[in-house]
């Protein structure tokens, strides 16, 4: 899961975007991951924004410092929540993140079959 984002088709970012109106309690902002394997919980977990290393004000700041965004960016900083090393995604899990001020993604793992 440490590599969530860089695999084909495995950057879910929709079907909208929520733009706050005002500040938000970032603190208070649980963000939390749920995988169903056979439609049995196979992994879930929490955490808060609160408890983010660096604030959002630090990591735009490094993001815009050598490159321009005319259009927009969308900056991932992943959720804090790690599975154990020894767990991997299979194909036909659900995965799952929600946060309940924002609402839910749900998608599908789908492996690709090969080509030789």
């Amino acid at each position: 899961m440490p590599q969530a984002k860089l695999y084909k088709q495995s950057c879910a970012l929709g079907p909208w975007v929520l733009i706050p109106e005002g500040p938000f309690e970032r603190e208070k902002t649980q963000i939390g991951v749920s995988i169903l394997r056979k439609g049995k919980p196979a992994f879930e977990g929490t955490t808060e924004l609160g408890q983010m290393v660096r604030t959002f004000e630090d990591l735009i700041g490094w993001l815009v410092r050598e490159n321009e965004f005319p259009n927009g960016a969308f900056l991932l900083t992943g959720t804090g929540v790690v599975p154990p090393d020894d767990f991997g995604l299979e194909d036909g899990d659900i995965v799952s993140i929600h946060a309940p001020a924002i609402g839910n993604l749900t998608n599908p793992v789908v492996k690709e079959p090969r080509t030789k």
